[in-house]
């Protein structure tokens, strides 16, 4: 299991509890914004807008503010304009890092990265010079208690997925970014819950870090994605399971 992708699910009760403090609606928010815009306001033909929409039904956003965000978006009503710009950046112990951002300022938005990256032991990379380590894939997360493990490679593989492996407690799934929809609905289908179900940025290969080093990368992560406008942060770090569930306790 990739180190960011055990990163992410440790952090499950954080995430929650920011959804209730508002910071994921703001980040969906811009997120809706931008997919509408993008690729219009009908979920039935916007494959990106759906499956946002499916994230901000999980966080419980009113109704309302989605339909009023992909408004936004498609010009039926006034709002700011966001703009999308990645940033490339390497962490403590050589971590690579693509930070993706939604802002209505970007000379203001890379600023404040930079400060993030330089007051957390990280460093701006050129264009090109991490991304190239990353490739768009759909990604699914699913605990074991919860499929058998042929059971649950038959149904995938048959869908149309990539890749499946397996380790002590979880099962992985990767898909190409078009076949990720038709995976989800044949896991859906079968009643089986998925812990995570994305399309993400996988790292080709992860680097090992623990210790001080370990904590240094995990504290400039959670400072990038508490950034308002920073939408994902994409790192292939390999950190130790204790480490991990230490770092996403002290957030509780």
């Amino acid at each position: 299991m990739s180190g960011h992708s055990k990163w992410k699910t440790n952090k499950g009760k954080k995430a929650l509890a920011d959804a209730k403090k508002g910071a994921a609606y703001t980040k969906l928010i811009k997120e809706l914004t931008i997919v509408a815009r993008e690729g219009g306001g009908n979920p039935d033909t916007n494959s990106r807008l759906r499956a946002v929409m499916q994230k901000a039904k999980e966080a419980n956003m009113p109704s309302d503010n989605v339909k009023m965000a992909i408004k936004r978006g498609t010009g039926e009503l006034p709002g700011v304009v966001y703009e999308g710009v990645n940033y490339e950046a390497y962490g403590p112990g050589g971590v690579a890092i693509l930070i993706e951002v939604l802002t209505d300022n970007k000379n203001r938005a890379s600023a404040e990265v930079r400060n993030i990256l330089s007051k957390k032991g990280g460093n701006m990379a050129g264009a090109g010079a991490v991304s190239w380590m990353f490739t768009k894939k759909g990604y699914f997360l699913v605990e074991k208690s919860q499929a058998k493990e042929d059971e649950l490679m038959n149904i995938a593989l048959e869908a149309g997925a990539e890749d499946f492996k397996s380790d002590d407690k979880n099962y992985e799934i990767f898909t190409s970014p078009q076949d990720f929809e038709k995976v989800k609905q044949a896991i859906d289908a079968k009643g089986i819950k998925c812990q995570d179900a994305e399309v993400t940025m996988i790292p080709s290969s992860l680097v090992k870090v623990s210790g001080g080093e370990a904590k240094q990368v995990l504290a400039l992560v959670e400072a990038l994605e508490d950034h308002d406008d920073v939408q994902q942060v994409y790192a292939n770090f390999d950190i130790p399971d204790e480490i991990l569930e230490q770092a996403a306790n002290s957030e509780e």
